[in-house]
């Protein structure tokens, strides 16, 4: 059994109404894609800046505690050498 179907070629009106849907889907495709990407990096420009204002907060308050943490200790140090301890 031989097979002789051939397939049938679109007509010229077919071909430019492919062509169009074709191109307005790729706009379509195009614009969602930009979207995404723009919301992505507003996203993430804004957990940057949160991470950086955690990351400085978080280091102003470790100086702080460093600092505190010092004094208590000289104090803690000199209570100790006074108590024989």
């Amino acid at each position: 059994m031989t097979y002789t179907h051939h397939a049938k070629r679109p007509t010229a009106a077919q071909r430019e109404a492919q062509k169009a849907f074709r191109e307005a889907d790729a706009k379509v495709a195009t614009s969602e894609y930009e979207r995404n990407q723009a919301a992505f990096h507003a996203n993430r420009e804004r957990l940057k800046a949160e991470r950086l204002a955690r990351e400085a907060a978080a280091t102003g308050n470790v100086a702080h505690k460093q600092k505190r943490s010092v004094g208590e200790a000289r104090r803690d140090f000199a209570d100790r050498s006074r108590l024989g301890k």
